[in-house]
Order: C-alpha cells, then sequence, then structure tokens
C-alpha cells in the first residue's frame, strides 16, 4: 500500500485540539485539507506527523510549540500609548485588534493588558507555546511533483 512521503499531496480530514480538549479547528462539515508535504505548508509537525501515513489511516499527533507555533516571544510583546486609542473605543485585555505596520501591512495582536498610560499588545500567533493535539485522517494521496528530463 502506497504511503506518504515529502512531496506527494494530499487530503486529510482533521481535528486540532489543545490539550485541555478545547477545540481550535476543524475541517468537518469541509472539505478536505489539501496540502504538499515537506513544502513548508503546514506547521513542522504536522508536516512530518503524516509521513509514512496510508489513505484510510487514522492517527492522533501530539505536537510540541516548537514543531506547532513555537514558543510564546517576549519581543513580540509591544507598549502602545492609550492615548492613541478612538476617544469612544476601551481597550481591555483579551480584545483583539489589527495593526498596521510602517510597510501597510495589517497583521493581528491581542490586548495583553491595559495601564495607566500604555496597552501591552502581543503580536505573538494565538496559539504560540502551546501544545496540539491533531486527529487526522488521510483521505487521499494525489501524488507528488514528476521531474522529467528531456535529453
Amino acid at each position: 500500500m502506497r504511503q506518504v512521503k515529502s512531496g506527494d499531496t494530499i487530503k486529510v480530514h482533521y481535528h486540532g485540539k489543545l490539550a485541555d480538549d478545547t477545540t481550535f479547528d476543524s475541517s468537518e462539515g469541509r472539505e478536505p485539507l489539501e496540502f504538499e508535504v515537506g513544502a513548508g505548508m503546514m506547521i513542522p509537525g504536522f508536516d512530518s506527523g503524516v509521513l509514512g501515513m496510508a489513505a484510510g489511516e487514522k492517527k492522533t499527533l501530539v505536537i510540541a510549540a516548537e514543531e506547532a507555533y513555537g514558543p510564546v516571544q517576549d519581543e513580540m510583546f509591544m507598549e502602545f500609548p492609550i492615548d492613541r486609542f478612538p476617544p469612544d473605543m476601551k481597550p481591555e485585555p483579551g480584545m483583539a485588534l489589527n495593526m498596521t505596520d510602517g510597510q501597510g501591512q495589517q497583521f493581528p495582536v491581542v490586548i495583553a493588558d491595559v495601564k495607566e498610560e500604555v496597552v501591552i499588545l502581543d503580536a505573538n500567533h494565538p496559539l504560540a507555546g502551546k501544545e496540539l493535539v491533531f486527529d487526522i485522517e488521510l483521505m487521499e494521496i494525489a501524488g507528488g511533483k514528476s521531474l522529467i528530463i528531456m535529453p
């Protein structure tokens, strides 16, 4: 039976949970997730976790933070003057916002803390520092890239 190798394009159904069993994402009710194994499209632990699987196989992957979205990085916390918020907005911890950098690129942040003159913003990925658990089912191995050498 054919097994997944790097370079294959595969389709999987998945259910992603945190260690406390809280669901953060699932393909339930949607088409299976399709990606090329080893192409950097997925977090490293998911990418390597499907290697060797066969179509129809089910597996649970437990992925450490280092193989998922990495550890929480202190340099991703920033202070933002509270007086730069719109006057009708009351910043509160846990509030999600979109910031714009100097090049006009938007990125998500979450308010980590509100102090008297500044708001502490967290630009880490929401799943940074967390162990992830994926229940996956390999639906299809669609094949990989082929190299044809012409004489």
